[in-house]
């Protein structure tokens, strides 16, 4: 008993430091910084979509405006940033768009998905874009 002690007294002192690593977690729209550079004026709805895949909020109120809403947390405190893309139409034309987002960590995530789960996934993704998919 009296060797688990200190065991479990360090346990109990670095569970809540943030001294164990934290994984960064990403939610939202994955961007890719060349679809967004893609963007022009004048493009239609069904273009940007196909671009840039379906809006993360898109209020039935507000039709002629699309974010594209995305979370980073990391850090052992749990930082959380957030970025806004937002996209406004005028009719069915792309009128401006503003905003920010995460293009090198968009970038960098979908590498890794392209690793971790192979290739097929981006084939699937281009497969769907050439068919008229989302």
């Amino acid at each position: 008993m009296r060797k688990l002690l200190p065991v479990l007294v360090a346990a109990l002192l670095t569970a809540g430091c943030g001294i164990v690593y934290h994984q960064p977690v990403y939610q939202g729209s994955l961007l890719e910084k060349s679809a967004v550079d893609q963007l022009q004026a004048g493009m239609d709805k069904q273009q940007v979509i196909l671009l840039l895949g379906s809006p993360s909020v898109s209020d039935p109120f507000h039709q002629d405006r699309w974010d594209y809403t995305a979370t980073q947390r990391t850090g052992r405190t749990g930082h959380v940033e957030k970025k806004n893309l937002t996209l406004y139409f005028d009719g069915d034309k792309l009128a401006r768009w503003e905003g920010d987002y995460f293009p090198e960590q968009d970038e960098q995530l979908a590498r890794e998905t392209v690793r971790q789960f192979g290739p097929n996934l981006a084939k699937d993704k281009d497969k769907k874009k050439r068919r008229g998919g989302g």
